[in-house]
């Protein structure tokens, strides 16, 4: 005799309750509502700072443009450095800090708790804005020089600030996360003196757990 024959079993069908839960789920799992402000925020902010950096290069003549184009890459290694250093740190350190009434420490946990959207806004948002505004800027002083440079010449710089903008970004960039893995907690503990002196923390009745 043959033996039984398993039929699939029907996909349940969703109702408009289980559907609507199917989708917070969605974006509790994804933290899809994180990603969609992020983005927007993103847009907003690259098109405010890519406006404001053109303004400014288009003023200013070729070595203050150098200066800032070199001052924009930095800014997006530093916050490398402080995305990595926030997603590798540990909190133990700064209850202890919190114990002592240190008021930076609970700035440091707040960071340490929300370590994935800091590092994402640190490490993304800032180091992607950074890097097309710097795109920017190259493309900028390429235009200051163009009237002044043949041919030939206007090829070899082209290719020489290229090459020195993508080497000093992946080599800061490199760096950054070596000092960012040794240095986690103290560059995690200065950030959150920073955010301290700027934002502030008001002690609060209830210790940090």
């Amino acid at each position: 005799m043959l033996g039984k024959v398993k039929l699939p079993k029907p996909k349940p069908v969703r109702n408009g309750r289980s559907e609507q839960n199917h989708i917070e789920e969605l974006f509790k799992k994804y933290n899809l509502k994180w990603v969609v402000t992020v983005s927007i925020w993103t847009f907003f902010l690259a098109a405010m700072f890519n406006y404001f950096s053109e303004q400014l290069l288009i003023r200013a003549s070729l070595g203050p443009a150098f200066v800032i184009l070199i001052i924009i890459i930095l800014i997006g290694v530093v916050f490398d450095m402080v995305g990595i250093a926030v997603a590798v740190a540990s909190e133990k350190p700064f209850h202890a800090m919190a114990a002592d009434k240190i008021s930076s420490a609970r700035a440091a946990i707040r960071l340490l708790k929300n370590a994935g959207s800091v590092s994402n806004v640190c490490n993304d948002v800032v180091g992607d804005i950074c890097g097309i505004i710097s795109g920017v800027a190259a493309a900028t002083i390429l235009l200051k020089v163009t009237p002044i440079m043949t041919q030939l010449q206007l090829l070899v710089f082209t290719l020489v600030l290229g090459g020195f903008v993508a080497s000093l970004t992946v080599g800061g960039k490199a760096f950054g996360k070596n000092i960012a893995l040794e240095k986690s907690h103290e560059i995690v503990n200065i950030v959150s003196k920073v955010y301290n002196f700027f934002i502030g923390d008001k002690p609060s009745e209830k210790a940090v757990k």
